[in-house]
């Protein structure tokens, strides 16, 4: 990537979006606090605001292994905030996504090789855990349910 090109994207309004998104969600804990809504909307309220780093990864970084790392981070902290009983929530709030995102997006902007090799290196295994928390999402998302109409057959039955 060229400096122009790379001065570019780092002066654009998403990249400052992007910036903002990470600093409000894990510095300023947003991204717990929304996990705090109940029944995982707002854990999945919050991986939302990560589409913009996808959508910067995929269309202007044109970088697929980057992208899937990118998701992997989303799905992670999302499966994460929906494990039961607060530990979703406890997690929510030490887990960093976000900002480990922008690590990533500002290792390839800057042609960090160690960062560009890293995400390289792991696309194949990105792709396979990427379906299997996208798996694992689904099922978690059931099980809440259940777990919500069993409590609620035992307190009001």
């Amino acid at each position: 990537m060229n400096d122009q090109r790379r001065e570019l994207l780092k002066n654009s309004r998403i990249y400052h979006w992007m910036r903002n998104v990470a600093r409000y969600m894990d510095q300023y804990y947003l991204d717990g606090i929304a996990g705090l809504v109940p029944g995982g909307l707002g854990d999945t309220a919050a991986g939302f605001f990560a589409l913009v780093h996808v959508y910067f990864s995929l269309f202007k970084l044109r970088s697929i292994p980057l992208t899937l790392a990118i998701a992997n981070n989303v799905l992670r902290d999302i499966l994460m905030g929906l494990l039961p009983f607060f530990i979703g929530d406890i997690i929510d709030f030490l887990n960093k996504a976000h900002v480990k995102n922008m690590a990533l997006i500002d290792g390839f902007l800057n042609n960090d090789k160690a960062i560009v090799h890293e995400v390289n290196r792991k696309a194949f295994w990105s792709a396979i855990v990427l379906l299997l928390l996208l798996a694992a999402i689904v099922a978690m998302v059931y099980f809440l349910i259940w777990l919500t109409k069993a409590l609620g057959t035992m307190l009001f039955s």
